[in-house]
């Protein structure tokens, strides 16, 4: 079980969740959590003795050791580097790109829980949602998934919510690259190939989401029962969970490639109304085969031949 590691770190917690779309509204039965940056730097601080956080610039990564810019050497069992993505050229991806603010609402915003997707907004760019944490009565944060002149976006979005906002307070930035197609071994070679690799430098992460944390947990917990745990053991579980993950691969091709692009909402929209046991194994990665069966059947939310055609073209 990874639930108890990921407790300490929950900031808020909701029993259920809203999405909308032009076509569809409903109300998800599923826990939902935030997490915080500054919720694990606390946490980390607090388990880890001062002398084990550093902060310095590495200069050199060796499987045993790690060389920081003055000179000074650090050794280790194992080192692993997760300092972030390796070379994306030699990946195929598309992008969610976002900003998010946390702002005031004198009087109260009415929301009782989330909204994690909000599609009736303008399609702009692409397929374009907004996204809502109620953290109290009168505080909401605000997400917009696309960055150009996105701040202004947020407080358009909370006027036509009716909210009066006292300005904005927190900030969050962020692009997560949606993993189309690839080379993994290239991608693995860009940073090294007898480091051990987290998160998405080792290319382990939802392709769809971008999202990490997921993976980043199963890792760690295999890491915990066998601490001895070689280099090469990293790159041959990153290279199967590559594997493993084609099929979003597969749908992400649709999403950029058969999809028109103010028309991609329809694609969550469908996903959307499939039950909630599917939609939740989709976002951790575990799809069962009949879950992907669902998916792909019925009416088609991207015409049929621009879908064969972006597949095609993947695989040319």
């Amino acid at each position: 079980q990874t639930a108890p590691l990921i407790a300490p770190l929950i900031v808020h917690e909701w029993q259920d969740y809203d999405v909308l779309f032009p076509k569809l509204k409903r109300t998800m039965s599923a826990t939902y959590n935030s997490i915080t940056s500054d919720r694990l730097d606390a946490f980390v601080r607090q388990v880890l003795p001062a002398e084990r956080i550093i902060r310095a610039e590495v200069a050199d990564v060796m499987p045993d050791r790690i060389t920081l810019g003055d000179g000074q050497a650090v050794t280790a069992r194992l080192t692993i580097d997760a300092r972030g993505a390796g070379d994306l050229s030699t990946l195929k991806l598309g992008w969610q790109k976002f900003v998010g603010q946390k702002v005031h609402v004198p009087g109260g915003h009415g929301l009782t829980r989330p909204i994690v997707m909000d599609a009736t907004v303008e399609q702009i760019d692409g397929y374009r949602f907004v996204y809502c944490l109620p953290f109290d009565a009168e505080t909401v944060f605000i997400e917009d998934t696309y960055y150009t002149a996105i701040r202004e976006r947020i407080i358009a979005y909370a006027a036509a919510k009716g909210w009066q906002t006292n300005g904005g307070g927190h900030e969050e930035t962020g692009v997560l690259p949606v993993i189309i197609g690839g080379d993994f071994d290239a991608y693995w070679r860009s940073t090294g190939t007898a480091i051990a690799k987290a998160g998405i430098r080792s290319g382990m992460c939802q392709p769809t989401t971008g999202y990490t944390l997921p993976d980043a947990v199963r890792l760690a917990t295999r890491l915990a029962a066998n601490p001895a745990m070689p280099p090469d053991q990293f790159e041959a579980l990153a290279r199967r969970h590559w594997k493993a993950r084609g099929y979003y691969r597969l749908l992400d091709t649709m999403l950029f490639g058969a999809a028109v692009p103010n028309q991609r909402y329809r694609i969550f929209e469908r996903f959307y109304g499939l039950s909630a046991s599917l939609i939740e194994r989709f976002y951790a990665g575990q799809s069962t085969l009949l879950d992907k069966a669902r998916i792909l059947t019925g009416k088609p939310p991207v015409p049929v031949i621009r879908a064969i055609r972006a597949i095609w073209g993947l695989r040319k």
